[in-house]
């Protein structure tokens, strides 16, 4: 238990609980777009099984996160990814003409939440390991405390969406905005970048704005009342 008395311990162990409270709450609103279309009673499995898998993925990705940022194009295809999940989580997620939420399916906001957890945890894996220096406890603590986190950050954001409809429209802005970051993130932009750093926040941007305008288009097609000739 010598760790205990080491400031470097508890210095890095700060810096965890930091990163984890800062970088989580992109993943909890991904998962509460995803859950906010089921019944209520398959809310907390969504979040429960969402969140448990998406843990088992970073400890997967803690191993090999560092060596698929190397890779050319990855990140372009899973910035796009997140383009289409945040999309589809804008447009599909409206209510009908009777005002009754439709209902989606637990698998499907699973499989969502896996997809873009996948993506957005790249970043945040490197950062969390950066921080533990190596100490594996470190590292099994930061996994440990993202778990409570999400679970909490997401039951929390449901209930906000429920309250304030706008929050969708901004989470699915953030979805499209993290999209745009990701791409531009891409190791084959690297020189690019250099030499026009800005471009890193007019992706973003760009990313924001294509979600949340062509969700809204989209959305605004499938309420159109169906004519008959």
């Amino acid at each position: 238990m010598e760790f205990l008395q080491s400031a470097d311990f508890w210095i890095g162990l700060v810096k965890i609980v930091w990163i984890n409270i800062i970088l989580s709450g992109d993943n909890a609103v991904v998962i509460a777009l995803a859950a906010r279309s089921l019944p209520p009673q398959q809310q907390k499995k969504a979040i429960f099984w969402g969140s448990g898998a998406a843990v088992v993925l970073r400890i997967v990705l803690t191993v090999v996160a560092a060596k698929l940022l190397e890779l050319s194009y990855l990140q372009i295809i899973g910035g796009c990814l997140l383009l289409w999940i945040g999309l589809q989580l804008l447009s599909g997620n409206d209510e009908d003409e009777g005002g009754e939420k439709s209902h989606g399916n637990l698998m499907t906001a699973v499989r969502t939440i896996l997809i873009a957890d996948l993506v957005m945890s790249l970043d945040n894996v490197i950062a969390v390991a950066a921080a533990a220096q190596g100490s594996m406890l470190l590292l099994i603590l930061g996994l440990a405390i993202s778990i409570p986190l999400v679970i909490f950050g997401s039951t929390l954001m449901i209930k906000l969406m429920e309250r304030f409809p706008v929050i969708v429209v901004l989470g699915a802005g953030l979805i499209g905005w993290v999209g745009g970051e990701t791409i531009m993130n891409d190791t084959a932009l690297k020189d690019v970048l250099v030499v026009h750093p800005m471009l890193h926040y007019v992706a973003a941007a760009i990313g924001a704005v294509f979600v949340v305008g062509a969700g809204k288009l989209l959305q605004a097609r499938a309420n159109q009342p169906v004519t008959t000739h």
